[in-house]
């Protein structure tokens, strides 16, 4: 059973996030919450799988909600989903670089919501890497490229490096498996290092690590 806080400070959204929660077999509704600060009470409180989080909102935004969810030590097991109504909401590069597993439209069909949210508890990729990548793309030419890079950079090996920019250019482990002549475990085993080595606590801010480090 997939336990999931609903955060929306619009009832209509939480009401139709909830009625679609509840009518899938698998899927809990552990709590909702109008704001941030409650979410985070809520969080502590319901210890969900999964946060499906709103990102304006009164109060703390989502934003900074999120970067106290994944900081609590009771929920590391939590991951944050971000939902937005615009594709370019200038907060998403920042939610990812919080620790956000990714972000959603708040118009996404109904089925690709619950399986973005089955996969990302499975431990896959969130959302496909291209509409990741198009996302951060999006950031990087309105110059809000990080001017610093990742601070324990040097630990990766040249080939890991390579791994990582493949990563944010939107490759699957199969393709940079592929493009590497590498086996797909191998290719996946350098992406899992890098992330323990950047501390990404997903793909997503794999991707958000590389535009901020110059790997891509």
């Amino acid at each position: 059973m997939i336990r999931v806080l609903i955060v929306d400070d619009q009832d209509l959204v939480r009401l139709g996030l909830r009625t679609l929660l509840e009518a899938e077999d698998g899927f809990e509704v552990a709590g909702e919450a109008a704001d941030g600060l409650a979410a985070v009470g809520e969080a502590v409180r319901t210890l969900p799988d999964v946060v499906l989080m709103d990102i304006r909102m009164p109060g703390i935004d989502g934003l900074e909600a999120t970067r106290r969810i994944l900081a609590h030590p009771a929920l590391s097991a939590t991951t944050v989903l971000v939902l937005t109504t615009f594709e370019r909401d200038e907060y998403v590069f920042e939610a990812l670089r919080a620790g956000a597993a990714g972000f959603l439209l708040k118009d996404t069909p109904p089925a690709q919501l619950l399986a973005a949210i089955r996969t990302v508890v499975d431990g896959g990729a969130l959302l496909a890497p291209s509409v990741t990548r198009t996302l951060i793309a999006e950031f990087v030419a309105g110059q809000r490229r990080p001017s610093a890079p990742h601070p324990q950079l040097d630990q990766l090996t040249a080939r890991e490096r390579e791994v990582v920019g493949l990563v944010a250019r939107g490759l699957s482990n199969q393709e940079i498996a592929e493009q590497l002549v590498l086996s797909p475990a191998t290719a996946r085993t350098h992406v899992s290092r890098a992330m323990v080595k950047l501390g990404a606590r997903d793909r997503a801010q794999l991707v958000v690590f590389a535009y901020q480090s110059g790997l891509a």
